[in-house]
C-alpha cells in the first residue's frame, strides 16, 4: 500500500496511491491526514488497504500528480523526527572530513540526533538558503514511520510487533559549513539542519517485497546531482544498526508516538564504486585519493534527485526532485 499528503491546510489530506504513482484517491471516510490514519492504524489500515486493491484493479481514482508541487510531505508536519547514523563508515569518513576523531563507541552504540519535525519539504519543493556558501549538501536516506512504541522495547520486539509502519526516502539537508563550529559548542546540530525532505509517498513494508527483509531496505538508493549520477549504493548493506536497533535505541529512555521518523543517515557503502549519498563523503574521498576535494556543494540553481527502484526498474517511492533556491 503507497499513502501520500496533498497539499492541504497544516498536515495535508491524505490520498491511497496506486502502485505504479499514476492515480490516487481521497478516503475522508477513513481518514483525512496521515497521522490521524496512523493514530488509528489497526482499525485504519485494512480499509486503507482494500481501497488500494480497487485502486490496483481499476481506472477510478484521480492523476496523481507526483512530479508537480501539489504533493506535500507524508507527513507535513510529524510529532517528532529522529535520524540516527547507521552506516558508520560513512559517519568516519565525513568526521575525518571536518578533522574530528570518532570514538569507538560508534560502531557499538548508535548515533542519533532529533531534527526539526515542524516544517518538512514536499518531494519537490525548492530548498530554499539565505547564502550558497554554506556548504549546501544533500544526504539521501530511508526512513520509517512507527507506531506506539513503548518505552524499553527491543530490536526483536520491534520486527514482531510491527511497529514498523511505513517507509519512506529522506533527503535530509546539511550545511556542512555550519556543522563543525556548531557541534564543537558540544550541544548539537541545529542551523546546520535546515528542513527536511520526504518522498512522494510513504509505503508498507510489502511493497518492496523481496526488497525488504523485516529489518531494513535491500535496493540500492539513485542520487543524482544536476542529471549527474552520485551514487546508488545498496541501503541494505553496511548498515551497522538496523531500524529494529535503531528504534529500540531510542525508546531506552521514553516511548515513541505513532508517527515517529526515524531515519537511517546517509546511505553508504564500503564498496566505493557504488557511489556516494552526499557531497561530503565524495570530497573526502577525492582527498584521501588525491589530497585535494574537487567536488563543489551545491549552489543555487542546482537540481538533486533521489529515488530507490525495484528490482524490475519501477520507483517504489516516486523521486525526491528538487531546486537549490535563494530565500
Amino acid at each position: 500500500m503507497k499513502l501520500a499528503s496533498l497539499k492541504q491546510g497544516r498536515d495535508g489530506r491524505l490520498v491511497v496511491v496506486s502502485r505504479d504513482l499514476a492515480r490516487c484517491v481521497s478516503v475522508p471516510e477513513i481518514a483525512a491526514t496521515m497521522q490521524q490514519a496512523l493514530d488509528r492504524w489497526e482499525s485504519v489500515a485494512p480499509k486503507l488497504r482494500e481501497v488500494a486493491r480497487e485502486l490496483d484493479d481499476g481506472s477510478h481514482g484521480d492523476a496523481f500528480p507526483a512530479g508537480s508541487g501539489g504533493v506535500a510531505a507524508p507527513l507535513p508536519r510529524g510529532h517528532h523526527w529522529v535520524d540516527g547514523s547507521a552506516y558508520v563508515n560513512h559517519v568516519e569518513l565525513v568526521r575525518k572530513a571536518r578533522g574530528a576523531q570518532m570514538p569507538p563507541s560508534f560502531w557499538t552504540d548508535p548515533l542519533v540526533y532529533q531534527g526539526g519535525a515542524d516544517d518538512f519539504l514536499g518531494p519537490v519543493d525548492d530548498a530554499r538558503f539565505p547564502a550558497d556558501d554554506l556548504g549546501i549538501d544533500l544526504e539521501g536516506e530511508v526512513a520509517v514511520i512507527t507506531g506506539d512504541v513503548p518505552m524499553a522495547t527491543t530490536a526483536e520486539q520491534v520486527r514482531v510487533r510491527r511497529h514498523i509502519r511505513l517507509l519512506m526516502l529522506v533527503n535530509d539537508w546539511t550545511l556542512r559549513n555550519l556543522t563543525a563550529p556548531e557541534l564543537a559548542k558540544g550541544f548539537g546540530f541545529y542551523q546546520s539542519k535546515p528542513a527536511t525532505a520526504f518522498s512522494p509517498v510513504a509505503v508498507t513494508p510489502d511493497e518492496l517485497g523481496p526488497g525488504w527483509d523485516g529489518a531494513k531496505a535491500l535496493l540500492p538508493l539513485h542520487c543524482h546531482v544536476n542529471g549527474r549520477l552520485l551514487g546508488a549504493p545498496l541501503a541494505g548493506v553496511d548498515m551497522t544498526f538496523d531500524f529494529p536497533a535503531l528504534i529500540a535505541h531510542c525508546t531506552r529512555t521514553r516511548n515513541l508516538g505513532a508517527g515517529t521518523i526515524v531515519g537511517s543517515g546517509t546511505v553508504s557503502n564500503l564498496d566505493r564504486s557504488r557511489g556516494s549519498s552526499c557531497l561530503a563523503e565524495q570530497r573526502m574521498l577525492e582527498v584521501l585519493a588525491t589530497g585535494q576535494a574537487t567536488t563543489p556543494f551545491l549552489r543555487f540553481g542546482d537540481r538533486v534527485r533521489i529515488e530507490m527502484l525495484a528490482a524490475g526498474g519501477a520507483s517504489v517511492f516516486g523521486a525526491i526532485d528538487q531546486r537549490v533556491a535563494r530565500v
